[in-house]
């Protein structure tokens, strides 16, 4: 997998965690245990830092991203989901952020809530605990996240991670 340093930035990922070999971590990143980072995506800590914390999946083709300003932290037992786009943002625990979403500089996805697929959270949007915001620019409706679905996709991905690390291997 591609791992890389760039100066004296360097990736800190817990033994713990499935990067899979297609995905690509550079710089001052930090994977929290069981965590998965899936093919394609790409976790770039240049001019700022990324943090991932545990039991959390950054699926295929995420791109996270930070700034010279602002980290991105994704906390606890959080999705990002494929193809989704975080840049300077903070992502609570137990959040979901779907499909094709963007979240962007100084937004907030409080504890719980869902982010739907293809909405743009846009810069210094906050979405409340167990809400969902949704469309472009997202919208946000309170209440309306449910936390069995988040909890689900978040303990599904922690059994991908031991699945792959002890199943997957190239046959090319």
């Amino acid at each position: 997998m591609p791992i890389y340093a760039l100066g004296e930035l360097t990736p800190e990922i817990s033994d713990r965690a499935f990067v899979h070999p297609d995905a690509v971590i550079i710089g001052a990143v930090a994977i929290g245990a069981e965590s998965t980072v899936w093919p394609g995506a790409v976790l770039r800590g240049d001019h700022g830092r990324i943090l991932v914390g545990e039991r959390t999946s950054i699926q295929d083709g995420a791109i996270v991203h930070c700034t010279g300003e602002l980290d991105t932290v994704i906390g606890d037992g959080c999705t990002v989901g494929h193809l989704a786009h975080l840049e300077g943002c903070v992502i609570e625990d137990g959040a979901l952020v779907g499909s094709g979403a963007t979240v962007l500089h100084r937004a907030r996805v409080c504890q719980g809530a869902l982010v739907a697929a293809q909405a743009l959270v846009a810069p210094g949007t906050i979405v409340p605990e167990r809400a969902l915001a949704r469309g472009v620019p997202a919208r946000i409706v309170e209440g309306a996240a449910d936390p069995a679905l988040i909890e689900h996709a978040a303990t599904t991905y922690v059994h991908n991670a031991h699945w792959y690390a002890a199943e997957l291997r190239r046959i090319d």
